[in-house]
This record gives structure tokens, sequence and C-alpha cells, in this order.
């Protein structure tokens, strides 16, 4: 246990002090790191990847836990494919890569999102069309309320776009491990957005060689500056696509992004807002940067606080509420600042 500066241990490399850090690297540790900090009262923050927080400069008056927990079980069947459990604390990225490495399939458009498997059922990360929650059979977590481990079917996780039981009930539920069931084959599922049906050459809906989707997400996401150790400090996405009743979308200008969702609702693209609003690449405030890159990703530029972040990001959402009547909704996680 002790204090540290949490700018050390999060993309954007913003956020003052702990009271208190902890590593832990095994699922006993972290339950009972849990426990200890719950029966003492002490604010708690569970920290993995921090690719997706935003801590302010006076940092967490409590207790961090930093989800470091390794390992996966792995069966594989050689005619339906492969069911996977994997720890929180793996790297997300690493372990796409070595589901292909096994060809396996499904997990490829998700390829270069920063951060670790624990984050990927609370958030259900997505990208290109296709979310997590696909492909997770079951997710074990650690009920703090209740102080007993539970064991989620994927049914049972409320997952929707860009969340999940995990988020809505936030502070009640640790992540210990995910189940995903993977198919077997080097045909990856249908490409679904445009951008990376051009990067690859193909038409809607065809499948194409799984490494080959992999390397073209990889090549796109590190076109946006979405990928971690590129030399600029971000959190990925700040902002998420809104989804938008069909009388909402209705009043979008002609250009505007529309993708229709099952229920009948309408998503729009949060970049093609902003940047329709007179937000631009490149715009400053103090430390504050949206990226050269792609309006989507606001970045320190090497001195930024987290207040620098926050009034960035409050001026880019104002610009897209007073333009389109749309309050843009964060993708990031706040501790201790709120817009």
């Amino acid at each position: 246990m002790s204090t540290a500066d949490l700018s050390k241990f999060t993309s954007l490399q913003v956020g003052g002090p702990a009271t208190d850090l902890i590593h832990v690297s095994t699922e006993a540790e972290l339950i009972e790191a849990v426990r200890s900090a719950d029966k003492s009262q002490t604010p708690l923050l569970i920290l993995g990847g921090g690719s997706n927080v935003l801590v302010s400069d006076a940092g967490f008056s409590g207790t961090v836990i930093r989800v470091e927990t390794l390992g996966n079980s792995y069966e594989f069947d050689a005619c339906s494919g492969g069911t996977l459990t994997v720890s929180a604390g793996e790297d997300w990225d690493r372990f796409v890569a070595f589901t292909i490495e096994k060809g396996l399939a499904n997990l490829e458009s998700l390829s270069g999102i920063p951060g670790t498997v624990g984050g990927a059922p609370i958030q259900n990360i997505g990208a290109y069309g296709h979310e997590v929650s696909e492909v997770i059979a079951r997710v074990r977590a650690f009920d703090r309320k209740n102080d007993e481990v539970k064991t989620f079917a994927a049914s049972d996780c409320d997952f929707e776009y860009r969340s999940s039981k995990f988020k809505k009930e936030a502070g009640r539920w640790v992540i210990l491990d995910a189940t995903f069931q993977l198919r077997k084959g080097e045909a990856s599922l249908p490409i679904q957005y445009s951008e990376l049906a051009n990067a690859l050459g193909v038409e809607i809906g065809a499948r194409v060689e799984v490494s080959k989707v992999r390397d073209a997400v990889l090549a796109l996401r590190g076109a946006k500056g979405m990928l971690i150790n590129m030399g600029i400090n971000s959190a990925g996405s700040f902002f998420i696509n809104p989804i938008l009743t069909p009388t909402e979308a209705a009043k979008l200008p002609e250009g505007a992004p529309r993708w229709v969702q099952e229920n009948g609702n309408v998503k729009t693209s949060a970049a093609w807002l902003m940047e329709n609003a007179g937000v631009h690449k490149g715009d400053r405030l103090a430390g504050a940067q949206i990226s050269p890159k792609h309006v989507l990703a606001l970045s320190n530029t090497g001195n930024a606080t987290a207040s620098d972040l926050i009034a960035l990001a409050r001026d880019a959402r104002e610009k897209v509420r007073v333009k389109f009547g749309i309050t843009l909704e964060p993708e990031v996680q706040f501790v201790g600042v709120s817009l």
C-alpha cells in the first residue's frame, strides 16, 4: 500500500495523488483489497488500464486498486471454435491478437482498443459495427453489496450501446473475469462500416480474412491517434455517438451520418457533429487539445490539467448543443470532475 500520483497510471497522464494505491495480481488479492476498503468504509476506485478515465487534479481521497490479474483458460473444439475465460487485468488488444493467432474469429473489429479485459463488458466496447457483447458468454464479478462472487450469463448483463449492468450499477460490481465464445475460422464477421470496407477494398457485408481486418483496423485507429503509445496522450473517444429517436434524427442536416438501429432509433456521429459545430482538430485550451488526428480524441499536450481537459470538453459539447440541440454524453469515466 502506497501513495501515488495517478497521472502515471492513466493514458491522459493527468490526475492528482491517491491516498493509497494497491497493486493486485490475483483474484484473491483483488477481493480481499475490496473487502478491506469496504469494511473500513474507505472510498474505493478500481483502476484497470487507465485508458478510459479522467481523474481530477486533486486526485482521489481513498484507496485505488490497480487490477493486474493475469491468466486465461482455453477450450478448443475443431468444429465450433474456442471458449476462453480471461482475467480482468489482461491487456485487451493482446488478447485479441492471441485469439487471431489461435485461428479464432469475431474479435478482429475490436483490435487496438486500449484497456483491459475487465473494462470490456462494463463499457460494452465496440468499433466498426460490432460490440463485445456479441461474443461474451458470461462474466464473473464480485458483488460489493452482498459480499459474494456472482456469475452472469450474457443475457443477464443488460448490454446496451456502450453500457451494461455493471456500468449502470457503477461501484457495486468488480469484474473478475469474462468468458468469450469465439468462432473457428479465417473469415471475419461481415464488414459493416464503409470506412473499413473502403480500407479493405470490399463491399459492405463482405467477409475478409481476420488478420487483414485486424491490420486495417489498427491502421485506421493509428491514423486517428486512437492507439496507445503514439505520442498522443488521450483517452480515445471522449464522447459516445448519440442515439436519437427517429423524430430527433429527422432534424439532422442532410449530410449527417445515420445508422438505423434494430429498435428503429438512429445512431449518428459525435465526431461529425463536433466538426460541423465549429470544433476543429488542433484546437487548444491551455495544455488541452483536440487531437490533430481526430476530433473525438481530447488530448494532453504535455502540461494539461484535468481542469483544462474538462473546460475543452465543455466548450466542444456546448457548441454541439447550440448548433444541433444534442447534448453529447462522455464515454470517459470521471473521477472527481464533472461536465
